[in-house]
Formats: C-alpha cells, structure tokens, sequence
C-alpha cells in the first residue's frame, strides 16, 4: 500500500467471448430505495433490459449495489427482488457467464448468488484478460486516495465480529435497520459525492493512473460514483465509470475493442421513434 494505493498484483481471468455477442456492464441499481415500493419501476425497468439484451449477451457484469442493502442471515435473505434474481439465474443457466462485483450497500453478501444462481462473487477488483484486453473490474468503494472517513467504517462493517453481531437482530428488524441506515447514511449512500471532481481530484481516476505505473491495462471499470464517464488515461488505455439506475440508467457495451455508455431510456425512445 502506497499513498492509499493498493498495489496488489491480481490474478487475470481469461474469458474468451464470441465476436457475434456482447459484454454487458451495469451498476448501482439500489434496488429497495428509497422504499420497495418506490423501487419498483425501476426494477421492471432493468428486467427490461436483461431480456431485451440476453439474446446477445456474451458476458454480463454487475458491479455492485444492485441492492441498497442485502444481508445474508444462516437461513433468510431479504425479502423482495424475486425477478430479478430469477433472470439473472436463467441468463446464467443459459450458458452466459455472469459476475458480481459487492458494492458498499451489498457488502454483507455470502455465499447466496454462488450457492443459489451459480454466479460468482467479487469482494475485491479482479483482472479480466478478454480476447486479449485486460479488464480492470471492481465496484469501487474504498480505493485510492482520501474517502477515509468510509474507509473506516467499511473496516467495521466487514469485521467478523460485526457481522456477528449483527446476526442477532431479528432478520425483521436487522433489515429494517440496514436498509434506514443505507438510505439516510451519506458515508453509505454516498449522496453527498454524486458531482464530477475533475480529472485531477477523482480519486477512482487517481487510482487507475497509479495501477498503470506497475501493469497496462486497457480498461478499467467501476461504479459506486453514480456518473456515468470515459476517461482516456493514456492512449492505450480508458477509465469507465457506469453510472447508476437512478437517475442516468446506463449501462455499458463492449465488443471488439469498442466500449461505449448507452442510457437506456434513450435507447428506448430512439427504438419507439423507428
């Protein structure tokens, strides 16, 4: 660890995705906020678009907080959500290889989606060689410089002792508590920060030109700052943040070299208006 910057040396997964088929990436849904009432439309929205683009779908990636808060009890998991768990299961059941990234909201998840849905689970960034690019891929809480304040509590939060405790709430009130503790928490939710800093002061940027001084890669992907922005680092190389569900609904797409942020109610309208 060098001036906030882990220098990890990750382990490359190699993929390898047909030409004919696409590379989804998507992030920070919060499904369950403000409440699951609310979160409702949103959540049909991206079922939506997990059927529209499964056709084509060489690869799905999902970087975190797709819930606004998840806890994983011995024998409970949070009510709600049953869609879209069910089409991430068939998306995967299909042959699709599906990844999730834990966010700061989702950080309490286990062993469920592995278990469950057969799609592995990240605590940490992981490399990614795809048809010979390298994928720097992570959620993006806690890297890089500053965010110390977060970076503390994220220490508290993950301890076992924590979790520990935690587990004898009540699932009824433990939810309820996580999920008003994620939604008026701003170290948590994170509202304070949704504003672009510069290039000089994004810390995710920072972070990324660091990792380059020791390893090229050509992208690196996160969510967690909720606006959506490509960043050229280099010549060679791109820093993609995906936005959110919530107020932008981007995604982003890669095939063959070409990664591009698409927002979806747009591409919605466009394919109305032909």
């Amino acid at each position: 660890m060098q001036n906030g910057i882990n220098l990890t040396i990750y382990k490359i997964l190699e993929i390898t995705i047909q030409t004919n088929k696409n590379i989804y990436f998507a992030s920070d849904q919060h499904f369950g906020a403000p409440t699951r009432e609310k979160s409702i439309p949103r959540e049909q929205l991206f079922l939506k678009w997990l059927k529209e683009k499964e056709n084509d779908m060489g690869a799905l990636f999902i970087l975190g907080d797709l819930f606004d808060f998840w806890f994983e009890y011995k024998t409970v998991v949070p009510k709600g959500f049953v869609r879209i768990l069910g089409k991430l299961a068939e998306i995967k059941d299909s042959g699709v290889p599906v990844y999730f990234f834990v966010g700061n909201h989702d950080l309490w998840m286990d062993d469920y989606f592995e278990k469950e849905l057969g799609i592995p689970v990240f605590h940490q960034p992981q490399v990614f060689n795809i048809n010979g690019k390298q994928f720097f891929i992570g959620h993006g809480d806690g890297l890089g410089p500053g965010d110390l304040g977060y970076k503390k509590m994220k220490k508290v939060f993950t301890n076992p002792f924590s979790k520990w405790l935690f587990r004898w709430l009540h699932p009824d009130l433990g939810v309820k508590l996580g999920s008003y503790l994620s939604v008026k928490n701003k170290l948590i939710s994170g509202d304070e920060d949704i504003k672009f800093l510069g290039e000089d002061q994004e810390w995710l940027v920072l972070y990324a030109k660091r990792k380059l001084e020791s390893a090229h890669y050509d992208y690196f992907v996160f969510g967690h700052r909720h606006l959506p922005m490509i960043i050229d680092l280099n010549t060679n190389s791109k820093y993609i943040n995906l936005g959110d569900w919530i107020n932008y609904f981007t995604y982003g797409f890669y095939n063959d070299g070409n990664f591009q942020l698409i927002e979806y109610k747009k591409e919605i309208e466009s394919q109305k208006q032909h």
